[in-house]
């Protein structure tokens, strides 16, 4: 409008409001999906009928199917008409992790959809329900629905892990950030989903190129440099998915070698470590729970893929503790779920705000990512991400 001070700029539409980052629900609810179909083709000793394993995660898959297909849709749709602030989603460090998300949690989908040995509810009263009794897709078809979906995540891995690589304009030091960890869930469940359709190399291709990748974020991001240490409050509860990578690589590496071995357990121990550190410290997390915004998405993920492990753990060492924590894991993330579901619906409009994280959808450029040391920006003009 003419004549209307830049402070008081209109609402942004819709799209331009619908950031990648809320990707995120679709592969929180995609993982509970996977958690729910393993504890349904396990034999663990619940106090729950085995049906309700079968119920709850038949809801979540067409929950999360739904929420990925509309939000694929709305993202298509932005890319089309509000393509320079798509532009500047991919220039954020940040939201430019939370690309591979939709790919993810397609990937995690279809695994549902890949058949299992057996499963619990099968020979009871229940087996003719429909609802319950879903057929498999073939070989075929979900290698090739695994092919669709596991080109696009090497292709943003070759874009992103390229600069971190070579000269660029993203070196890792200046643009690690916690949401980094999803670039390499990418690989960990490509890897897993490869391995159960016996495509074995490529399933240890993805997990060579993942494992290594991890090492280097976690060291850079455990030295906590300077000029890559702070961020803002509201998202604090994106240092969970430092959980779900080792996680997700332990339940990988079952798949691919067949069982839950040293080093499975090795990284699965990681992870329970990991979560352990931020439980003990809630206080970095209070800023962040003051206000509902759509950042609180990133607890569920990690739980989730954390209480997958914790299943498949239980399943090779069936001990008391294992049993048990397996059990609280499970319950936790799906409280968790259920209450951001929830939380979600009542404070809709919040959620879909424009104002929730760096780089709000009226702006095109990108937050400045805190300068480096001055000796870098004197020997590599391109060393930080352009503004």
């Amino acid at each position: 409008m003419t004549g209307q001070h830049e402070s008081d700029q209109p609402i942004s539409p819709f799209l331009a409001r619908f950031h990648a980052d809320l990707f995120r629900v679709s592969m929180a609810l995609a993982s509970q999906a996977v958690l729910w179909r393993t504890l349904n083709s396990a034999s663990f000793s619940d106090p729950w009928p085995p049906i309700f394993n079968s119920i709850v995660e038949k809801s979540f898959w067409l929950l999360a199917a739904l929420v990925l297909s509309s939000s694929s849709l709305a993202y298509l749709f932005k890319c089309i008409f509000y393509f320079d602030v798509v532009k500047a989603e991919f220039l954020d460090r940040w939201r430019v992790n939370y690309f591979f998300a939709p790919w993810i949690a397609a990937i995690l989908l279809l695994q549902c959809l890949l058949p299992n040995r057996y499963d619990r509810w099968r020979g009871s009263g229940w087996e003719g329900i429909k609802f319950l009794n879903w057929g498999h897709l073939n070989s075929a078809i979900s290698r090739a629905f695994w092919c669709a979906f596991t080109m696009p995540i090497l292709l943003l891995e070759v874009k992103i892990y390229g600069q971190w690589f070579t000269k660029g304009k993203r070196f890792l030091s200046t643009v690690a950030n916690p949401s980094t960890h999803i670039s390499l869930i990418g690989n960990f469940v490509a890897a897993q989903a490869a391995a159960r359709l016996a495509l074995l190399e490529l399933s240890l291709f993805l997990f060579a190129v993942g494992i290594v990748h991890y090492v280097v974020v976690f060291v850079t991001l455990y030295q906590r440099l300077p000029y890559n240490d702070s961020f803002p409050a509201q998202l604090r509860p994106a240092s969970f998915l430092s959980i779900a990578a080792p996680s997700m690589a332990s339940v990988a590496w079952a798949s691919l070698t067949g069982d839950f071995g040293s080093g499975c357990k090795m990284l699965h121990f990681l992870s329970l470590f990991l979560f352990t550190l931020l439980v003990v410290r809630p206080v970095l997390f209070v800023k962040a729970m003051k206000k509902f915004n759509a950042a609180w998405w990133a607890y569920v993920f990690p739980v989730s893929v954390l209480a997958l492990s914790s299943a498949e753990y239980a399943k090779e060492v069936p001990t008391v503790v294992a049993e048990a924590l397996r059990r609280a894991m499970s319950m936790i993330s799906l409280a968790m779920t259920m209450a951001l579901i929830l939380l979600t619906v009542v404070h809709r409009k919040t959620f879909f705000s424009g104002d929730r994280f760096p780089g709000s959808p009226s702006q095109t450029k990108v937050l400045p990512v805190t300068s480096p040391p001055k000796s870098i920006q004197d020997n590599d003009s391109d060393a930080v991400l352009p503004l």
